[in-house]
């Protein structure tokens, strides 16, 4: 009985053994997976320091600030609620930054207009020179409720 499966006549076998080769193969391909270094998938980026003065609480965006005088007779200026001198200051701090960013006057449907006259009044006196108003498509129709 032939050991690799041949006849079993004495001839010599016409096929090639290859379990040797592919023995050496697999020797190789350990060896070349061993050597390979470790992937690292990292990218290395200079991170910035952190601020040792966190910003105030109601930070001014040098972009667009949004001034909401609330049902209940509040001033949110970014949503923070704030009193009418720190409206008066952050005008000012608002009118020193190049470009000026743009500030947005938006009172809700039931706001006091008291509150929002003294408000418009602080705004004019500050002289800040890009304002408007904005949420005024929720009052286009006077017969609907506002969001209706």
């Amino acid at each position: 009985m032939a050991m690799s499966g041949g006849r079993d006549d004495g001839a010599p076998m016409m096929e090639m053994n290859t379990t040797p080769l592919i023995d050496v193969m697999l020797v190789l391909l350990i060896m070349f997976i061993i050597t390979i270094p470790v992937a690292t998938h990292s990218v290395d980026i200079d991170l910035p320091a952190p601020n040792p003065n966190p910003p105030p609480e109601n930070q001014i965006d040098p972009i667009k600030n949004k001034i909401v005088i609330t049902q209940a007779g509040e001033i949110l200026w970014n949503g923070d609620s704030i009193d009418q001198g720190e409206l008066v200051r952050n005008l000012e701090i608002s009118k020193t930054i190049d470009p000026e960013p743009e500030l947005q006057y938006e009172p809700e449907q039931y706001a006091s207009y008291d509150l929002s006259v003294k408000v418009l009044n602080i705004i004019k006196g500050s002289g800040v020179s890009k304002f408007g108003f904005v949420g005024n498509e929720k009052y286009r129709t006077f017969d609907k409720p506002a969001g209706a």
